[in-house]
């Protein structure tokens, strides 16, 4: 099993031990620990946690309603797998969504915003660990989106990043590094920068529609 008792933190100072449960299980499976596919077993995870079965099941129903988990007759929980073209609609989706995020947001945008976007920026530029690029790469988007004042939006956003989070590690790794997307982040902090609401928008729809494509075409072959 992927997930391991070590620097489990303490059920009792979340507000819900399924919480806790759900955060170390979405984790599991967005960092591609868990397969796709694979089961998911509540006995299992209820000894690690030292808890009941309930909240095990709570936090799994969680992850069923962020798309990350299915209920399948006879096999309990699996980690849910997307096909090519339910990824290519997220991808859709996403782009459509945090397009009208920026926006909205850029003409709100003070000094602040742009030196807190630019250092996220230089951040994933200068990262050498796999596993922290997904992660900077939100950090640099949602730091645009945030002068909309939009925490629906917001929230939408991230439950559609969470759900393809596995799928933009895999595309970051395979696309051999971060170089395209760091000048495509350049691109449009510029645009930001310039108040051009709509050239933001544009090159942010053309660069989550760019990730989209090269994800698919590394997964073809």
């Amino acid at each position: 099993m992927p997930l391991t008792a070590i620097d489990l933190p303490s059920l009792g100072s979340a507000p819900t031990a399924s919480d806790i449960i759900a955060k170390h299980i979405r984790e599991a499976i967005v960092s591609g620990a868990f397969d796709e596919g694979e089961p998911i077993r509540q006995d299992d995870v209820a000894k690690l946690f030292d808890v009941s079965k309930i909240p095990v099941r709570e936090a799994l129903k969680r992850l069923e309603a962020e798309g990350l988990v299915e209920f399948h007759r006879n096999r309990g929980a699996v980690v849910a797998s997307l096909s090519e073209p339910e990824i290519a609609q997220i991808f859709e989706v996403r782009a459509m969504l945090e397009s009208s995020a920026l926006k909205l947001s850029v003409p709100r945008m003070t000094e602040k915003t742009f030196q807190r976007a630019g250092e996220y920026c230089e951040a994933f530029a200068r990262e050498t660990n796999v596993a922290r690029w997904a992660e900077l790469n939100w950090q640099f988007h949602s730091s645009l989106y945030e002068d909309a004042d939009r925490p629906f939006l917001m929230n939408l956003i991230r439950s559609v990043n969470d759900r393809i989070e596995r799928y933009l590690r895999i595309q970051l790794t395979l696309s051999g590094g971060t170089g395209v997307d760091d000048k495509e982040h350049r691109q449009i902090l510029a645009a930001c920068r310039e108040k051009n609401a709509d050239k933001a928008a544009a090159l942010l729809h053309h660069h989550i529609s760019n990730a989209c494509d090269s994800l698919l075409s590394h997964l073809k072959k």
